[in-house]
């Protein structure tokens, strides 16, 4: 079979919020760019559906807010968690300097679906579904392209530029030869939706009990769960049988009793693998990772879009000049790398001291679960939410839109 040949100045790949989100803020700017999608379109479900108030501000920027908060959403003006019988606010986002005080909770297909749909409004800008990368095209040590796997047969795209925003399983992060340093996480999250009924608590909640805890977020007709287990625990559970499973469940959320037998199956039930990494160096020649295949991101704070997009905004902050006059250097995939290695490290800091001080004694179930003497503050003096709200809401070094249209 014949391989076809195609030319772009910028080849992104992946179609996540890192991927879509710069191509469009290339394409904005004039800069010629393909985003390819292995999949036929966006509909993943149990992927990443916060958007935090510093993704709302560059939609805000973008101009884009307004049609935006459109689309069917939720918003948690503040993030609420039980430990044991103890029920906090964790974070308070009502006093960021932003316009949208809240996360808003969105289906990521839907945000997606919208990025996409802006895009498309400029020339430039070219979204390539089941077109599935399978390898670095090359010229010596610089990349130049890749190849790729479509319905109507195999690709080679040449580019000025690729990067990679395939996610946490990159094969362009596994193809470049980049180094990777494995933090590790020692849980897992397993995903699954329960109806919810309208006298179900309004706002997203988390809880903790000694041994297990479930997250819970509100899609208006039904719950999306996230089950934490200790890592690699998922065969054991199965061993003791759905029914035991639904019972763990309701037992943390009592008012889910009857509905838990909604999980009838384990095919309904998905695994996520939780991984904390972050490459050494995220480029080399021709070539730059950002989102989850620089740093995969755990999903404690559910800050892995945000931190996606905030590297997107920078990288076509730092890039577009370079694309358009088509001399992007090395040195200008180190400003990316400069600019957004020290968030995504701090995050992952965080995330670490989260899981070790809080989600594994939870996991150990070794005694009855205490309360942390920070949660006791967070409590006790409600304008400390303001520091966590802070982090969750807006991270350590949030981006905003230089290039104009």
């Amino acid at each position: 079979m014949t391989t076809l040949q195609m030319r772009t100045t910028c080849c992104i790949t992946g179609g996540g919020p890192a991927g879509v989100m710069l191509g469009y803020l290339l394409a904005r700017s004039g800069v010629e760019v393909m985003v390819l999608e292995k999949h036929a379109d966006f509909f993943r479900d149990f992927r990443g559906d916060t958007i935090h108030p510093s993704t709302l501000e560059v939609l805000q920027e973008l101009g884009l807010l307004d049609e935006f908060l459109k689309l069917p959403h939720n918003e948690g003006q503040s993030v609420g968690a039980q430990i044991g019988s103890f029920k906090f606010t964790a974070a308070d986002f009502s006093h960021l300097p932003t316009r949208c005080k809240f996360i808003a909770f969105t289906p990521q297909w839907d945000f997606l679906n919208f990025l996409a749909q802006q895009g498309e409004k400029y020339p430039t800008f070219h979204l390539k579904l089941e077109h599935s990368v399978t390898g670095l095209l090359r010229d010596r040590e610089r990349v130049i392209g890749v190849f790729a796997e479509t319905p109507d047969g195999p690709v080679e795209i040449t580019a000025d530029l690729v990067i990679g925003a395939d996610g946490r399983s990159s094969l362009v992060r596994e193809q470049s030869g980049l180094a990777v340093t494995d933090i590790g996480a020692p849980f897992d999250v397993l995903w699954m939706r329960v109806s919810r009924h309208p006298d179900d608590p309004l706002t997203s909640l988390g809880n903790f009990q000694t041994g297990r805890g479930i997250i819970m977020i509100n899609r208006q007709d039904y719950w999306q769960c996230g089950f934490i287990i200790a890592k690699g625990s998922l065969e054991k559970l199965k061993e003791e049988g759905i029914i035991a499973f639904q019972q763990n469940i309701a037992e943390i959320a009592p008012f889910l009793n009857e509905r838990v037998r909604e999980l009838n199956s384990w095919e309904k039930i998905k695994l996520l693998t939780v991984q904390v990494n972050h490459l050494h160096r995220w480029y080399s020649p021709g070539l730059l990772c950002i989102g989850d295949a620089a740093h995969a991101m755990s999903p404690v704070g559910g800050v892995g879009v945000n931190l996606a997009v905030q590297d997107a905004v920078a990288a076509a902050n730092l890039l577009t000049d370079a694309l358009l006059s088509r001399s992007v250097t090395e040195e200008i995939l180190s400003r990316v790398e400069k600019r957004r290695l020290w968030p995504a490290l701090m995050t992952q800091r965080f995330q670490v001291f989260i899981q070790e001080k809080f989600l594994l004694p939870v996991l150990r179930g070794e005694k009855e679960i205490s309360v942390p003497l920070v949660v006791r503050l967070l409590s006790a003096f409600p304008v400390l939410q303001r520091i966590p709200a802070r982090l969750l809401g807006l991270g350590f070094r949030p981006e905003h839109v230089t290039h104009r249209e």
